[in-house]
Parts: C-alpha cells; sequence; structure tokens
C-alpha cells in the first residue's frame, strides 16, 4: 500500500501537536543501573544477571521457550570450561545478542562467575577481568 500524500492540513494540523516530552519522573530518575547509553552500570555478578540475562534465561537460570529458545543455564555442564560462557557473553551467539561493548572485563567475569556457581552449578575455577580481556 503507498502511503497517503501528505496535505498542507494534514501538516499544519501535525505541527499544532504538542511535541511528546517524557514525563519528568522518568526524566529525573535516581536508578543509575543504565545512567550510561553506552554501558552497564551493575557491578554484581548477581545484578547484572537480573538486570540482563534473566528475562530469557528466567530466574533461576531454567531457560524458556517461546518466542524463541533460551537455554537454561541451571546445572549446565558446558558452564563447566570458563572460555564457553566468556565466549557467549562477549559476542553473542544465534539470538543472544553480544555484551562486549556493553560490559567492562569486570563485569563479564562477574556475571560468568555467577552463572557458574549459582543454579545448581558448581564450577569454583574464577574467571577475571585478565581472563575476559584475552577472550575479547
Amino acid at each position: 500500500m503507498l502511503p497517503r500524500p501528505r496535505t498542507a492540513l494534514s501538516l499544519a494540523l501535525a505541527a499544532s501537536l504538542p511535541y511528546p516530552t517524557i514525563p519528568s519522573a522518568i526524566a529525573q530518575s535516581t536508578d543509575f543501573r543504565f545512567g550510561n547509553p553506552v554501558r552497564f552500570m551493575p557491578q554484581s555478578g548477581e545484578a547484572l544477571y537480573a538486570d540482563i540475562c534473566q528475562g530469557c534465561h528466567m530466574p533461576g537460570g531454567v531457560g524458556a521457550v517461546g518466542a524463541g529458545a533460551y537455554p537454561a543455564l541451571a546445572k549446565n555442564p558446558k558452564l563447566a570450561s570458563a572460555g564457553y560462557p566468556l565466549f557467549l557473553v562477549i559476542n553473542g551467539r544465534k539470538g543472544m545478542p553480544p555484551f562486549g561493548k556493553l560490559l567492562t572485563d569486570q563485569q563479564i567475569a562477574a556475571v560468568v562467575n555467577y552463572v557458574r556457581t549459582h543454579f545448581g552449578n558448581d564450577f569454583p575455577d574464577e574467571v577475571t577481568a585478565a581472563d575476559a580481556r584475552a577472550s575479547r
């Protein structure tokens, strides 16, 4: 279907409407988790998981199926090799977006360590920020 041609009347009417504004409560929010539009702000693995990961992988890391398939992180033997989750968080894969440009090396290490030591996973060898940097 072709777009309707704009008439002088429709343009004048559109110009007379007020511009949408951001409510001041939102514009002046003190929630700094997303304060920097280039990077996420939380530093702990638990907070990063809650803000970024659990929307798809669900609370408890059980995964989900719906608009897409989101693998379970709970009791996931693939997490035994620290390089695997590091690569996925940094580069993404299939439906998972890459977070390498949005998270610092420390944040990547924190969320990978959190997932590898929670949800029934017991992989205590800690990932460091240097490991994340080397995986980029």
